[in-house]
This record gives C-alpha cells, structure tokens and sequence, in this order.
C-alpha cells in the first residue's frame, strides 16, 4: 500500500491525542491561518475566533427542539459534544452585510474603486458533516458555468477545513436522511472523530488532502488499531440510530412538485410568521439584495450587499407590486425551492438536515413534518 507525503499509509487513520491536537491548531496558526470555530456566546453557541483548543465549549452541549434551544453541562470534556448553534459557516463566504464598491466625484472625475479580494487564510475548526455539504451547495451558486464570484473563488481557495464528524446530534437534525451526514465524507482536509468514556479521550483523524498532510506531518501521529477505528465508527453511527427525524429524500421533489394547489400551504401560514429566521439561520440560503448610500453632497457613493428573504414583500417586487404578496405564497416558495427546485437548478438539494430552521423557528414550525403532511395529503 503507498504512503502518503507524511511517511503513513494512505487512507490509514491516525490517532491524536488532546495534547496532539492543541499541537495541530499551533501549526495551522503557524502556517499563517487564522483559526475560527465554534465558542460560547450569547448564550448560544456561536463560531468566532480562536486562540487555541481552550477557547471550544469543551464540556458543554445543546439541548434542542422546534422553537426551542439551550446549553448545558455534559458529565465529561467533551470537545465537540454539541450540534449546531444558530450561526453557520456562510457568514464567513457571504457576509451579511459587505460593500462591493465606492465612488468618488472630485472635479468633474468620477473614480470608482472595487473592493479588493482578500487573501487572509482561515481555518474552519470543527465544521461538522451537514456544514461541509452546504459548502457544496454554495459552490453550486457561485461558481457554476453563468457566473462565478471571484470574492467567493478566493475565499474558498484560502480555506483550510478541519471537518469533525458528530458523534451526538439534537432533535432536530435529519442530516442522514438527506444523506449529508453525520460523517463527512469528502471536501475537508483533515476529518476528526471524537472518541470520549470513562477511559479514553482522543481523536481518530483522516488525511484528505495534501495540505492537511503537510499540516499533520511532525505531529509524531501514530496508526490507530483496528479497535480504535471500530470505535470512531461505532460513535458515528450511533448518532445516525439516534436521529428522530427524516425527510424522504429520493420522492421530496416530486411530492413539492405535486403540491402546489395544497391546502397544507393554508394550515402552516396559520403558524408562520414570516420573520425569516429559516433563511437567516440556513447555511445555504443565498438570497441578497443591494443599497446604494450617497453622501449628501453627492460626492461619495458606496454599494453594499445585504442578505435578503423570500420571506420578505421586496423579494418578489416588482413595478406594479410583489409577486408573492400572501404568507402563503411566501413559504411554499421558500420550502418548494428549498427541497424541490433547487434540484432543477442546481443538481442537488438546498437542505442539508441540520435542523436549523426547526429550532429557530419562533412558533416550532417543523419541516420535516410539513413535508410529511404534503406526502401523507398526496397519497390520499
């Protein structure tokens, strides 16, 4: 079997230790990355920067359900013992709110000037199996054959993923079902597995690239046994057993497709309240809107980019009034491209199980659920 550039034999996965791995974020840091991952803030969990391994919720977890969201302690030290906060790794590809140009009118000139691109190289720690997917799906929208954002190409060619896969999940995750997790499976550079009991604590890691390779070499890493690597395997798939919810991923097309006239439309508008947290939260809605904002001499103009919602009456206006002007034309919108369309225009779906958009919902509205109304009503 060949090796890879760091001396082990491919594909085989590496045992590293808590102390190995405060060692691995050393290196990336040294490598001129700057490290973002997953912190305590708000009350929440939230992803910012990171100094070392100290600054993860090490010990903490999250208890989540439709409307519903809280931490707390775990019995052990766990690393990455936790789901996903309401933050998602898009804000760091697109911002919520970026300038794209400014110009500048003096004597009769008018200079505009592009924001340059930026060349800052960023670490994703802990980015979990559904976060990576979303990856993907973002890949889709700006870098397809129409159009491709350099902002995002760079930001994209500068990003080094540490990948973790879950070992716990909340209530509202259905990754599994839309087959985007738990385990990551491609698109990270180094993919770590949590192994924590009463006797053990450390990482079964995987190479993915060349540059996770150059990053891992000089840890002094050894082979994990074929018990260790049963154990990664067994706590990954345990989380998949403990999934509550599914959608059904290979008939959801055709399901919205069909459903359009629905009366289920009707009965989850009674609940919505079109505040667009769904769209907020979900780490694959790319949905933006600009503003223009001049000086009030009219000597300075800047353009930002701004995140933007179908749940919103200016998603869909145009000269003479909003396309979508009912609650109920906004959600099916939302939840049709979401699940259904998003195939036709993309190749691949625009949900990624993490359950988002169930525990954010202010009223527990349930996708999962919803989708399984319009398939119950279909098959009547």
């Amino acid at each position: 079997m060949a090796k890879n550039i760091c001396g082990y034999m491919e594909n085989q996965p590496l045992v590293c230790t808590t102390a190995q791995f405060e060692q691995l974020l050393d290196r990336l840091k040294g490598a001129g990355y700057t490290l973002l991952g997953p912190t305590l803030g708000d009350e929440s969990i939230v992803y910012g920067e990171l100094q070392s391994a100290q600054n993860l919720p090490i010990g903490w977890t999250d208890e989540q359900g439709p409307g519903t969201y809280r931490l707390k302690r775990r019995n052990d030290m766990s690393y990455f013992g936790y789901s996903c906060g309401q933050d998602s790794w898009k804000k760091y590809f697109f911002p919520a709110k970026e300038r794209v140009w400014s110009a500048n009118k003096q004597d009769g000139r008018l200079e505009i000037v592009q924001e340059p691109l930026s060349d800052k190289k960023r670490a994703f720690i802990g980015i979990r199996a559904c976060d990576v997917q979303s990856l993907f799906v973002l890949d889709r929208v700006y870098q397809n054959r129409v159009a491709t954002s350099q902002r995002y190409q760079r930001l994209r060619e500068n990003t080094f993923i540490v990948a973790v896969n879950c070992t716990t999940c909340s209530k509202t995750c259905f990754c599994n079902s839309m087959q985007s997790g738990p385990a990551v499976k491609r698109g990270f550079d180094i993919a770590l597995t949590e192994v924590i009991d009463d006797q053990h604590h450390f990482f079964v890691l995987e190479i993915g690239s060349e540059q996770g390779g150059s990053i891992v070499k000089g840890l002094s890493l050894r082979e994990a046994s074929d018990e260790e690597i049963k154990l990664a395997h067994f706590c990954v798939e345990r989380t998949k057993e403990t999934m509550v919810r599914k959608v059904d991923y290979d008939h959801v097309h055709d399901i919205l497709v069909e459903s359009w006239a629905s009366q289920e439309w009707d009965n989850v508008v009674k609940r919505c309240i079109n505040c667009a947290n769904c769209t907020l939260v979900c780490p694959t809605c790319f949905c933006a809107n600009t503003e223009d904002q001049v000086s009030l001499d009219a000597t300075h103009t800047e353009r930002w980019k701004c995140w933007e919602s179908c749940f919103n009456m200016s998603h869909s206006y145009i000269h003479g009034g909003s396309v979508r002007s009912s609650a109920q034309s906004r959600y099916r919108q939302w939840l049709t491209h979401k699940f259904g369309s998003w195939w036709d225009q993309f190749g691949l779906s625009g949900c990624v199980g993490c359950g988002r958009c169930i525990t954010w919902c202010p009223v527990g509205i349930d996708v999962t659920e919803e989708l399984a109304n319009l398939q119950k009503e279909r098959s009547v």
